[in-house]
Parts: C-alpha cells; sequence; structure tokens
C-alpha cells in the first residue's frame, strides 16, 4: 500500500487545512478513503469541527494503540499549498507538521486491518491540534478514548519525545494615573510599572530549575499593549506571558509566586496545559525505540520537546503518549518539507511496531 503514501499526503496538503470548512472537508476525505480500505470508521463533530476515528485489530485483545494525527495547519502562502516533490523531499504547507505522518498512519492502519493484528489499533485524526486541541483529541480523551500507548505523529525525524513541557499563558495588567506628557510627576507610568513588574518575574527561582531533559523551563515575553496619545502618561499596560515549565514543576504553585511577586497588577490565566512525562522505561517506549533501531541501524534518542502536543490530553489520564514522526524541516515556516524515504521508513516502522507488540510482548509476557 506504499503507493498511496506520497498521493495522499499531497491530497492532504492541497487542501489548505487552515478553516472550519476546510478541515471537516479534509476529514471527510481521510473518513472515505479508510472506509474503502475496509476500516470501521466514525466522524465524531464537536463545536462544529470533525474528528476521524477509525479502528483495526481485536477489540478484546487486551492491548490497544493509539495513533494520533492532526489535520490542521498553520497558515502560509498560497504556494505553499500546492505540493511539489524535489531532491528526494515532499514539500507543501503540513507536509512535516504533520500532513506526511498522517497519510502513514492511514496507510499503516489499513495494513494493519488487512494483516488482521490480533492488536487494537485506533487511529485518531483530529481536527485543532494547532489551536489547542480542545475540540478534537481533548474531547475524545473526555468522552472516553483510551489506550495502553499513544503515538503522535509530530515531527521528532525518527527520534522519540517522551516529555514535553507544560504550558502556562498569562495576562497581567497593571494600572497607572493617567497626565500630561509634559508633566510625567503629576501622573503614574502604567508601562514603566508593567515593566518593572516583569523584570521581578523574571528572576523567580522556578525560572532556574533544571531536569533530565530540559535545561530550563521557557519564559517569553509575548506581547504587550498600552499607551493612549504620545503625550499622555499612561494609565494601563497590559502584558502577556507564555510560560512553559518543567514536568517536575507545579503549574498552581509558579502561579502562586506570580501573583505574590505582582501583587499589585491583575493576573488572568489564558491558557494552562499539563505537561508530558512519559517513562523512559515504559516497554511500549522501549519496544519502539528498539523497532526503530532496527530500521535506521542508528541508536535513537529519547528527548523532551520545549513545545506541548496533543500527547497531554492522554498525561492527565496517566496513559503513556509520545511524539513520534518522520524526518523534515521547516515547519511552520517558509519551504516546509518532509523527506520521502523517511515517510515510507516511519511508516514501515509503525506497522513492524504493531507486529512486535502482537510477537514480542506476547511472548515477553508468557515468559514472565
Amino acid at each position: 500500500m506504499e503507493k498511496f503514501l506520497i498521493p495522499l499526503a499531497s491530497d492532504l496538503i492541497r487542501m489548505k487545512n487552515t478553516s472550519r470548512e476546510a478541515i471537516n472537508k479534509s476529514a471527510e476525505y481521510c473518513a472515505n478513503w479508510l472506509l474503502k480500505q475496509g476500516l470501521s470508521v466514525k466522524v465524531v463533530e464537536n463545536k462544529g469541527l470533525k474528528s476521524v476515528v477509525a479502528t483495526a485489530g481485536q477489540p478484546d485483545s487486551g492491548k490497544t494503540l493509539i495513533l494520533n494525527g492532526h489535520l490542521d495547519v498553520v497558515p502560509g502562502e498560497e504556494s505553499d499549498f500546492i505540493p511539489r516533490v524535489e531532491a528526494g523531499k515532499l514539500f507543501g504547507r503540513g507536509s512535516y507538521d504533520m500532513l506526511g505522518a498522517v497519510a502513514a498512519m492511514m496507510v499503516a492502519t489499513a495494513e494493519a486491518a488487512k494483516q488482521n493484528a490480533s492488536c487494537q489499533i485506533i487511529l485518531q485524526l483530529v481536527p485543532d491540534e494547532e489551536t489547542g486541541g480542545a475540540h478534537g483529541t481533548g474531547f475524545l480523551v473526555e468522552e472516553g478514548a483510551r489506550g495502553d500507548f499513544v503515538i503522535c505523529g509530530e515531527p521528532t525525524n525518527l527520534q522519540i519525545a517522551v516529555q514535553a513541557k507544560g504550558v502556562l499563558q498569562l495576562l497581567l495588567e497593571t494600572s497607572g494615573i493617567a497626565a500630561h506628557g509634559s508633566r510625567p510627576w503629576l501622573g503614574k507610568n502604567a508601562i514603566t510599572h508593567a515593566f518593572e513588574t516583569y523584570k521581578r518575574i523574571e528572576q523567580l527561582e522556578f525560572l532556574q530549575a533544571s531536569s533530565t531533559f530540559f535545561p530550563n523551563p521557557s519564559f517569553n515575553l509575548a506581547k504587550v499593549a498600552g499607551g493612549g496619545a504620545i503625550n499622555q502618561v499612561p494609565d494601563h499596560c497590559a502584558f502577556y506571558l507564555d510560560i512553559r515549565y518543567l514536568p517536575n514543576q507545579d503549574a498552581d504553585r509558579i502561579l502562586d509566586q506570580i501573583r505574590q511577586t505582582a501583587s499589585d497588577a491583575s493576573v488572568t490565566v489564558l491558557q494552562q496545559g499539563a505537561p508530558v512525562q512519559t517513562d523512559e522505561n515504559d516497554r511500549f517506549v522501549r519496544l519502539l525505540q528498539q523497532t526503530t533501531s532496527e530500521f535506521t541501524g542508528s541508536s535513537v534518542r529519547l528527548f523532551g520537546q520545549d513545545g506541548s502536543a496533543d500527547t497531554r490530553y492522554y498525561a492527565r489520564h496517566a496513559i503513556p503518549a509520545i511524539e513520534f514522526g518522520p524526518i523534515g524541516a521547516n515547519h511552520h515556516g517558509p519551504d516546509e518539507f518532509v523527506d520521502i524515504d523517511s515517510l515510507y521508513l516511519y511508516q514501515r516502522i509503525l506497522n513492524r511496531f504493531i507486529t512486535n507488540i502482537d510477537e514480542r510482548m506476547i511472548l515477553h509476557e508468557t515468559e514472565k
């Protein structure tokens, strides 16, 4: 079925999955393709967005693998949505993040169904990972989507991300007293007040922490808004912080530290997402690491992602989840591409991994 892989990924790129209408059309396309391969398929709609859930293998096997991929992509130029093949690479928006991996997961699931895999495989194609994932993966998980192991096909260059930082995004607002710009001593400048508050937060202890996979948390002053006329002392300033904290840190404790430090500012939580801390010695992680190494002929690195992905929705329920995808570059940027040979390799690894779940794990459990 490898002949389907590049045409399938190319079709998904052409769909320009940056709007609700395009994403839903793409979901229907994937559902129809999977139905034609003989899979059991459901289209689940939530908040006007469609997810595709396809199943293969044996539901009563006692082992369930979830393959999770997102159909949405970030906006780009019109030319980004015209797929092209050059020098062994498939170029186009989403080719690397992660429509190439989606196509490979679709083909791998279809092949597992034809081979009558003895474990259960659940393929989830979701609509909104790039905007938080709550209406796709988040909804499916809360509705009962569960498994023994989850692979999200995010870009990892055939390495395995077992951890990801948590997300804490905040809005802080400071107040001042307006006055004429020629007499600033009669007012109180909310912008300089905000700057001083930011500098105090920047020195907090939680930002000095490190862990096995991360040298430090991420701390970004993402946006500042304040002031009116140039000849006026500003009486209001808002600034936005994007904090990615380590898996061994506590978001509530971080928030308490910030609120204590910025006691004269209002603090609003805009988004909070759990970190991922999958055990690097988990049996599925080790099996995937070994399987991938057999194909690549080199060691496979376990690492931590600075950014977040839909793995976090499974981590909330203590379900081992990792990010694992093919080789490429420039996601979210110009000339995004996925290496075609690695895409074929990725699909073969997924199929061998499914076979190894059936054979090696059963053998290992029998020997216990």
